[in-house]
């Protein structure tokens, strides 16, 4: 007898657990492939092409210690162009509610990296940056919604826009 019950509260729990609402899933979308230019159109993140920088690194600003890096790596096209992609790693603060009138509908929230190119073993050749990632967050998405570059916008994205690879050209 106690092991029918068993079995059956087994059943009862398994079909539960297996309910499906498609409504409920979030949409995550939040991969940046972030390609640097001068204004000649040149790669500047191929270490083989003069006057590129050699190498780069990433600190989080809103880290919990003075450093904390964050990996963001390097990666090419088929055509050899390279790129930075960043998916996460860095802190979020909360900027603001998307909208006062109604709480219920989301918050957008920040993140802000200091980005330290090399060019030579001289550090006074370093070049320092910031790059800071805006998202935007409600029931049925998680998505980057606006990306500063030394606190000039250079990508932004409709609420309602489909997931993509959100693609990020800065011009130095």
């Amino acid at each position: 007898m106690m092991k029918y019950f068993w079995c059956i509260l087994v059943a009862v729990f398994a079909l539960i657990s297996c309910k499906s609402d498609d409504d409920s899933l979030q949409r995550i979308d939040q991969l940046l492939n972030i390609y640097i230019r001068n204004s000649a159109g040149q790669d500047l993140l191929n270490s083989e092409k003069t006057g590129s920088f050699t190498g780069y690194s990433v600190n989080d600003i809103f880290g919990t210690k003075d450093i904390a890096p964050i990996n963001i790596s390097l990666k090419m096209t088929t055509d050899s162009l390279f790129y930075m992609e960043y998916l996460a790693g860095a802190k979020r603060r909360r900027l603001d509610s998307i909208s006062p009138d109604n709480p219920g509908t989301g918050t957008s929230y920040y993140s802000r990296m200091k980005i330290t190119y090399t060019k030579s073993t001289n550090a006074s050749d370093n070049v320092i940056d910031t790059l800071e990632i805006q998202y935007r967050n409600t029931p049925t998405v998680f998505q980057v919604s606006k990306v500063l570059y030394n606190r000039v916008p250079v990508f932004s994205k409709e609420a309602n826009a489909p997931t993509s690879i959100n693609t990020v050209t800065v011009t130095k």
